[in-house]
């Protein structure tokens, strides 16, 4: 994975770079092409900001974090970026094997419906069809 980092109001440092590949190369595992990864960090007076676009093959996420230490900014913004990831490798993975997802089907609903007994006395009281009706049709 390619990690490029930008800083902005924030002086350079080897260590947030390194911090930040290092978590970078645990999520390459959920990707499937060649990745790339911008990271930017930034402060805006006691907010230190993470940014990270991760971008592999047509897949592209993005999380963004704020928090009063970089590092812990780093590791919140990681982690959405691995929610993303594996929900969206979830949901190819059922499109593929054809799998209808949470909802159920129409016949699982009608199957798995309630049936109370005292309705069904009901229909033989139900008369729409007289028998004057069915010798007309045929």
């Amino acid at each position: 994975m390619q990690v490029s980092v930008t800083f902005k109001n924030i002086d350079p440092s080897d260590a947030l770079k390194a911090y930040a590949a290092k978590k970078l190369e645990r999520i390459e595992k959920l990707l499937d092409a060649p990745s790339e990864a911008n990271v930017v960090f930034s402060v805006e007076k006691i907010r230190h900001i993470t940014e990270i676009n991760v971008t592999s093959g047509r897949t592209i996420v993005h999380a963004t974090e704020t928090s009063e230490g970089m590092y812990a900014a780093i590791d919140l913004a990681v982690d959405k970026i691995k929610q993303q990831l594996s929900k969206n490798k979830k949901k190819l993975q059922a499109r593929k094997t054809g799998n209808p997802g949470i909802r159920p089907t129409l016949a699982e609903e009608i199957n798995e419906a309630p049936v109370d007994v005292d309705d069904v006395d009901d229909l033989d009281d139900f008369d729409e069809f007289d028998s004057d009706d069915d010798r007309q049709l045929a």
